[in-house]
């Protein structure tokens, strides 16, 4: 009989360093979409606050707590990631576990706006993208989720059949930047 282990997107692939940035693998967490029913928007920013200490993000932001960070994830639409979502949350929302179709890395370093720049068609400069900002946007031709966790630290998030292609994207970008300092 087979035996099935179970494995991150990156596993074995990250951790990526050139030239002062850096490129892993986020810590798994749990990943729920959180998408409030009809005129259960307010009920459900109340009962996020309650279980799990922050709010719905707002359009194009976050919110974060100790353990939990919530991302705007599209129109009406929230990822939870973190702690497994409060039973009592599903009165008020559709909640689907997307834990394992997602691949989440971490840019960081002087110069990761630089090579998100060759990727991504917004800005990503901290003066139009503040700590916290989250912005759905393509990632060179993949659809990705981009979030600023810090002045020089990104979280990108794209489908998991997606990761070694990103991963591949984002070495290049990383060497083209470093090839031009």
């Amino acid at each position: 009989m087979a035996e099935l282990l179970a494995k991150t997107a990156c596993e074995g692939l990250l951790p990526l360093q050139i030239a002062g940035l850096t490129l892993h693998e986020a810590k798994p967490v749990t990943m729920t979409t959180i998408a409030a029913y009809t005129g259960q928007a307010a009920a459900l920013d109340k009962a996020l606050k309650a279980a799990h200490g922050l709010g719905l993000p707002t359009v194009n932001g976050s919110s974060a707590a100790s353990d939990a960070r919530a991302i705007w994830f599209g129109r009406d639409m929230a990822l939870l990631l973190g702690p497994e979502p409060d039973a009592g949350l599903e009165q008020y929302a559709a909640l689907t576990d997307q834990s394992q179709g997602w691949a989440m890395m971490e840019l960081a370093g002087d110069g990761a706006t630089d090579v998100l720049a060759r990727l991504c068609p917004v800005d990503l400069r901290l003066s139009q993208f503040a700590v916290g900002a989250t912005v759905r946007t393509e990632a060179r031709h993949m659809m990705a989720s981009v979030t600023r966790v810090g002045e020089d630290a990104f979280m990108i998030m794209v489908f998991r059949s997606m990761a070694r292609t990103l991963l591949h994207d984002l070495k290049t970008a990383m060497e083209a930047w470093a090839a031009r300092g």
